[in-house]
């Protein structure tokens, strides 16, 4: 019994002196690899997610398509254009946006750069793009734009919670 209590005991000491880098760097990690993985590419996943919502919304307003667009957007939504609150977007589709679209022949984005970075069932992004509006009584509108977005995931996925966007005349 005294010789097993001693082993124990200088088994006990021996483990306290290994240093603890050294005793890490031997232990198998290799179960962790696909976890650490699969963890980078859910979020990798949840980016691209994210990415796309903003992607189809530009796609849906050059398309025209009001419906689209409103799936994009949370209910409790914020809007900011070029200096103004427009309410939910459900408001500024009614009282903003809503009317332009009818006035609108052609719709094209150009030249779009789209960077999303991911807080845990939040994202936030930024934009740069131009764009041409071509509108029924003949006038052109070109811009230079940028827009920031807020979104967050649910259950059903990606929704812009808060977008602000903003626009100027092309400079040479």
């Amino acid at each position: 019994m005294t010789k097993t209590l001693t082993r124990i005991a200088a088994t006990s000491l021996v483990a306290t002196l290994i240093p603890l880098p050294a005793f890490a760097q031997q232990m198998d990690h290799s179960s962790h690899a696909n976890h650490q993985m699969h963890a980078m590419d859910a979020s990798a996943d949840d980016v691209a997610g994210a990415e796309e919502t903003l992607k189809a919304y530009r796609t849906a307003l050059e398309a025209g398509d009001a419906q689209a667009m409103r799936a994009l957007f949370a209910e409790d939504s914020a809007i900011f254009e070029n200096g103004k609150a427009e309410g939910s977007f459900a408001n500024y589709m009614e009282h903003h946006l809503g009317p332009e679209l009818d006035a609108i022949v052609s719709f094209t984005f150009t030249d779009p750069t789209l960077t999303v970075t991911r807080m845990g069932h939040m994202a936030h992004a930024y934009e740069t793009y131009g764009y041409r509006i071509e509108l029924s009584d003949g006038r052109v509108i070109e811009r230079d734009g940028v827009a920031t977005s807020v979104l967050a995931h649910d259950a059903d996925g990606w929704r812009i919670v808060q977008y602000h966007s903003s626009s100027r005349a092309p400079r040479n």
